[in-house]
């Protein structure tokens, strides 16, 4: 016959374990979505007279616009990882992924973070249509590995108020938002800027959120 002391270890010995299993299991990273379907622009929406898809590759090419356009994701984001590969023909011109973003209403302008290509505004973080202001520059050292007319590599990388920006394997931004009242979530978009003809390539698309949503109790 047991004592009452010993009963009482017994018993939390057996509890323990099966209160420990009963926590919720962390919420898994989701796997890598191709944005991408290699023919069509079926999972976005944008002026397409400018957007075109052949190849897996999305080309966005202006014969010279008035003001900047966008090609925008149907689906919205908000902690994620996106990667990508882009090309701007020439090295001229100017382009940027949108991130956290949103259209203005009458407008074809998108309002919210931009990752920059092009210019003198490589790999900075730009605020578009919003505070209109680069929030973050690029180090000098990105000249090193930048492939101006070439393919590059981009990701953006969003969680809660901090946001990285890496190309080629360099990281290019490593930025905090303070201003609470800044969007943290909205749809992605792929940049044509105004001015004169240029033409940006886009392939390889891939996003993935950083936390799946619980389903409901």
């Amino acid at each position: 016959m047991c004592s009452p002391n010993r009963w009482s270890v017994t018993m939390l010995l057996v509890i323990l374990p099966a209160t420990l299993g009963t926590a919720d299991p962390p919420a898994p990273v989701q796997a890598f979505k191709s944005l991408v379907n290699g023919s069509d622009l079926s999972q976005w929406q944008g002026n397409f007279k400018l957007w075109s898809a052949r190849d897996g590759v999305i080309v966005g090419k202006s014969p010279g616009i008035k003001n900047n356009e966008f090609l925008t994701s149907r689906d919205t984001y908000e902690d994620f990882e996106l990667r990508l590969e882009f090309r701007l023909h020439a090295g001229q011109g100017n382009s940027g992924i949108q991130f956290r973003s949103r259209r203005a209403p009458n407008s074809t302008a998108v309002i919210g973070y931009q990752a920059d290509i092009g210019q003198d505004y490589w790999g900075c973080l730009y605020d578009e249509h919003r505070r209109r202001k680069v929030l973050a520059h690029a180090p000098p050292e990105l000249a090193k590995v930048l492939k101006k007319s070439g393919w590059n590599t981009y990701q953006i990388r969003a969680e809660g108020p901090r946001v990285t920006l890496t190309i080629n394997g360099l990281k290019t931004v490593d930025y905090r938002e303070t201003d609470k009242d800044i969007a943290r979530s909205g749809i992605v978009a792929l940049q044509i800027h105004s001015g004169s003809a240029m033409q940006i390539d886009f392939r390889n698309i891939r996003i993935r959120r950083l936390h799946a949503s619980r389903p409901a109790p």
